[in-house]
């Protein structure tokens, strides 16, 4: 059995550049739905986005298109888009869903979709919630987020290279998808939903706490590398290796006092402080002292001995790595992790690369399919879905109308 049956039959089209939409696509399609992507003729906005290979061939593109068709049109034309329009209104219980972050109008305006399908759903990731531009690397600045990140001592904002926003609103984009798809089978009416970048950022800086923090006059510093409000930091072994402990939960934060056999020193700071360091945030308030005493005792062994020690006490830890040891050395990234299987990417090769993070009891795990070749799928789609035959699809690529 496949786990296309999650999501068997379902047809989105997407029109979509960058990261949210099309990781959005992307997680529908790895859960077994029909995603379509149309772009341009000669690609997208996102078609040669860095990072690329020596010949300049999209690594960004591949691998936020995995499992998807591609369908490539001349948008310029009327012919172009008229085809556009009939696949996102085609008909079809699963079918008439569209995913996309580009303006609402011409070929993707709604209303204009509806007067073709009426039930037609409609998701629109949008950078704020008038149609704005924006995108991660202008929203995050506004959340005040740069100016807690880095040390104490940082008089600049600091940007992290994680596009944490686009990553978030992609996974809600299909959840708000599915949601309507929901509502439609059970009321029979389709709507427009619009995902706003900016609401997404906002909403999770509220649901943290750091908005209900500001209004009570609680202003938040930079703190580097702790854990704000428990103890976590990272640490150097004897040799040279870098890693991070954790001791957040009552659990997390004996387990690391046994691993380091620092309980006298953590008795004598908590008397000397008048802190109970039971209570995650008092070792908050203690970090500096605490973090004294674990780096004594992880500079003082190499790294080998470390891990075997916190490994054997079962603490919360982790290693500082590049990506490339990740890659070549770190079995979660490997075969011997079900999530990841091998590709053969068109224009890059054989890869070893991630297909669906959930893991379904129900059915097993879908294997990972690269990314199509731009336009690859034109034909097929058009003549399955629209009924063009083969004669009248050779004319349209002569004239240019479509690609493939």
């Amino acid at each position: 059995m496949d786990n296309a049956n999650l999501l068997e039959g379902m047809r989105v089209v997407e029109a979509a550049a960058f990261v949210a939409a099309p990781l959005g696509g992307m997680t529908l399609a790895q859960m077994g739905a029909e995603v379509i992507r149309i772009d341009a003729l000669g690609g997208g906005l996102d078609y040669r986005r860095w990072p690329v290979t020596q010949d300049g061939t999209s690594l960004f593109w591949a691998g936020l298109n995995k499992g998807k068709k591609s369908v490539t049109l001349d948008l310029g034309s009327p012919e172009g888009r008229e085809f556009a329009m009939a696949l996102i209104a085609a008909p079809g219980e699963d079918a008439g869903m569209l995913l996309t972050n580009f303006p609402p109008r011409g070929w993707l305006d709604h209303e204009s979709l509806r007067e073709r399908r009426s039930d037609l759903i409609q998701l629109t990731v949008q950078g704020d919630r008038h149609g704005g531009s924006a995108v991660d690397y202008t929203i995050n600045p506004r959340m005040g987020l740069p100016y807690l990140t880095g040390s104490g001592g940082a008089e600049t904002a600091v940007n992290h290279v994680l596009p944490a926003w686009d990553l978030v609103t992609g996974q809600m984009a299909a959840a708000g998808l599915l949601a309507a798809e929901r509502h439609r089978r059970r009321r029979g009416v389709g709507q427009h939903v619009k995902l706003a970048l900016e609401d997404v950022a906002l909403a999770a800086v509220g649901s943290l706490g750091f908005l209900a923090e500001a209004q009570l006059g609680q202003e938040r510093g930079r703190h580097g590398n702790h854990l704000f409000g428990a103890f976590g930091h990272d640490f150097p072994t004897s040799d040279g290796v870098r890693v991070m402990v954790v001791g957040l939960t009552g659990k997390q934060w004996r387990s690391l006092c046994d691993a380091l056999a620092m309980g006298d020193e953590v008795a004598a700071i908590a008397q000397r402080t008048g802190l109970d360091l039971a209570r995650e945030g008092n070792r908050f308030l203690a970090r500096e002292e605490i973090a004294a005493v674990v780096a004594r005792w992880m500079g003082a062994r190499p790294f080998a001995d470390v891990a075997a020690q916190l490994d054997r006490h079962g603490v919360c830890w982790g290693k500082y790595q590049t990506v490339t040891q990740l890659v070549s050395g770190d079995e979660s990234c490997s075969f011997a992790n079900p999530m990841f299987g091998e590709i053969a990417q068109h224009g890059v090769g054989a890869l070893i690369a991630p297909g669906l993070p959930l893991d379904f009891s129900a059915v097993p795990r879908r294997a990972v399919q690269p990314a199509p070749r731009l336009g690859a799928d034109t034909e097929q789609v058009l003549c399955s879905v629209l009924g063009v035959d083969s004669a009248e699809f050779g004319r349209l690529h002569d004239r240019g109308v479509v690609g493939g």
